[in-house]
């Protein structure tokens, strides 16, 4: 008798354990995928994007990627010590994909604890809080004024110097970023790794 209650807490042990380590590879903020943005003349930045946090977001992203959306467009708002905006098609800043996403910020009634600090991959958008569509920024320095008011879902995992090189050599024509067309530099692709 004692060898089968022996062996009955012994499994119910191995199930306990088993069923804490699956709870734990759900949770928001482990479900992570992973991209790399090609930019003409300057390299590779790798960017890992938190599902977990901003699924819309991410899944936007993926399929924007996914569809070459992104390959050719341009970085039209550089803003040396905030950060770098690129994915709009007409390069202006009022440009889209012809589709919006949900704004998954606190301000927006979603909780995203990804806080906009040096590297951090967020998505632009206008006024209203579900105008998000193709553009996204990366800071460049931490802007956590941001937090809560964008969509953070992401960060840069290799190449920051590439992000920090680009804000460097930027000359905007005015305080709001905007880099001439001749001069913005081009997203060659962004290719989802897995």
């Amino acid at each position: 008798m004692k060898k089968v209650l022996m062996i009955m807490t012994a499994l119910l042990a191995l199930v306990l354990l088993c069923g804490c380590g699956s709870k734990q590879a759900v949770e928001p903020g482990q479900k992570l995928r992973h991209a790399e943005i090609t930019i003409k003349d300057y390299g590779t930045i790798k960017v890992e994007l938190d599902e977990g946090v901003a699924p819309i977001t991410v899944a936007n992203f993926i399929k924007l990627a996914n569809d070459g959306f992104y390959n050719g467009l341009t970085f039209h708002r550089i803003i040396d010590g905030f950060m770098i905006q690129g994915g709009d098609p007409e390069g202006t800043g009022f440009g889209g994909s012809g589709k919006t996403i949900k704004g998954e910020f606190k301000q927006n009634g979603v909780e995203n604890p990804i806080s906009h600090v040096k590297g951090v991959i967020s998505m632009a958008r206008s006024d209203p809080f579900d105008s998000a569509s193709s553009q996204f920024f990366i800071t460049v320095a931490d802007s956590t004024f941001l937090d809560g008011n964008y969509a953070a879902f992401g960060h840069v995992t290799e190449g920051m110097e590439i992000a920090d090189q680009i804000a460097k050599d930027a000359k905007p024509t005015d305080n709001n970023g905007t880099i001439p067309p001749a001069e913005q530099p081009v997203i060659e692709s962004i290719v989802i790794t897995d």
